[in-house]
């Protein structure tokens, strides 16, 4: 099934982090679901400096109407001053899992 949903990806400093994120993007209808991938290393640069962290990735599965409002969101919760916030178009996927999505991700009335 070709789609209009989006896969959001967010680096976090730590789990608990990550976790409260995650259940609040979840909780509010924002995410589908949201999974969180331990021990992932960032190589960066960061005022002007090489840096290097142990970091926590979110793959967050939305709705493209919800990306916005999802982005907007998580950049105000999220504590780093520039969070990395990348949205990945999912071009296909199965049918019963995309409308899962959309149906997570709907606003209520």
């Amino acid at each position: 099934m070709r789609s209009d949903h989006r896969l959001l990806l967010c680096t976090c400093p730590d789990r608990e982090t990550a976790l409260g994120l995650a259940e609040r993007l979840v909780g509010e209808g924002l995410a589908a679901c949201v999974n969180l991938l331990p021990d992932v290393t960032s190589v960066y640069r960061w005022e002007g400096e090489v840096q290097q962290d142990a970091e926590v990735l979110l793959l967050i599965k939305t709705s493209l109407e919800r990306v916005e409002p999802l982005t907007d969101r998580l950049s105000r919760l999220h504590p780093y001053e520039v969070p990395e916030i990348i949205a990945v178009p999912i071009t296909e996927g199965l049918s019963r899992y995309l409308s899962w999505v959309t149906r997570c991700t709907q606003e209520q009335d």
